[in-house]
């Protein structure tokens, strides 16, 4: 069984406050959006720290253990308070696997084949096993609870958005995460090259496709973008969907997963 004494401590607090979210939405939150957050290099996880904060806006986030601009990493003991202290601020947390694991396809006897970003495998294309798959997943979960004394909610980003059936079966059945891909329109860009896509071009592409209902995808990070995503595109996209009428829930709030959330807490154990 999988996930469970991690899963009692947080998850009756986390539901508590998804119910008392869903019951006020209705009238509070007709149309939400959900912000979400890959790890990155992490040089402006506090900028978009101190906008959600002004913002009084709560986000999900997704952790691997990437490498730093400063030659660390995202979760190591460096970065252990400011985790600490976003979840202190009433954001939610999942896996985005440890090492950055790209999924490439799948093999027989359900194994993938994968290419870890970071870690010591780093580079490498190699066979995983499932059940090498799910330590992954808990290994960023395991992490966040060291560092948080908090647990992550049973919920997953795949590196890239790249998965299959055969992951997302082996994710959900064997190891107790469900997947969290993003919207079309929900994808802001900040891991696109600066001289194509200029902050401006982003914000104004969001600000016109986004819908309610979709879940946003950034990253507090991205090597290749010279001019920083946030909080150039972050601050006036906020204020501009709540100019539009939008409001800003978690994952945990989101309607596609309360059932799983709720399910996964009635059965504790796996």
């Amino acid at each position: 069984m999988r996930r469970g004494s991690r899963l009692a401590g947080a998850l009756p607090a986390l539901l508590v406050l998804g119910i008392l979210a869903r019951g006020a939405g209705a009238a509070d939150c007709p149309r939400p959006v959900y912000l979400t957050f890959d790890t990155g290099h992490m040089g402006v996880a506090p900028l978009v720290a101190e906008v959600l904060e002004r913002e009084q806006v709560r986000a999900s986030f997704f952790l691997a253990n990437e490498k730093t601009l400063d030659g660390g990493s995202s979760l190591d003991q460096q970065w252990a308070p400011w985790w600490r202290d976003m979840a202190a601020r009433g954001h939610v947390f999942g896996s985005h696997t440890y090492d950055h694991v790209y999924w490439q396809r799948d093999l027989p006897g359900e194994r993938f084949r994968v290419k870890p970003s970071f870690g010591p495998r780093a580079g490498q294309t190699f066979g995983m096993k499932a059940d090498e798959y799910c330590r992954e997943l808990d290994r960023s979960a395991a992490r966040f609870k060291e560092m948080t004394g908090r647990d992550m909610l049973p919920l997953f980003r795949a590196p890239g958005g790249r998965t299959s059936p055969a992951l997302l079966k082996v994710a959900e059945q064997r190891c107790g995460y469900r997947h969290v891909g993003w919207a079309s329109a929900g994808f802001l860009g900040d891991e696109l090259p600066s001289d194509k896509y200029p902050n401006r071009r982003l914000l104004e592409r969001a600000l016109r496709d986004i819908r309610p209902g979709d879940i946003l995808m950034a990253h507090l990070g991205i090597w290749s973008r010279q001019d920083p995503w946030a909080p150039a595109v972050l601050a006036p996209l906020i204020a501009g969907l709540k100019q539009r009428g939008f409001c800003f829930a978690t994952l945990a709030e989101h309607p596609g997963y309360q059932a799983w959330l709720d399910r996964q807490h009635h059965h504790g154990n796996r």
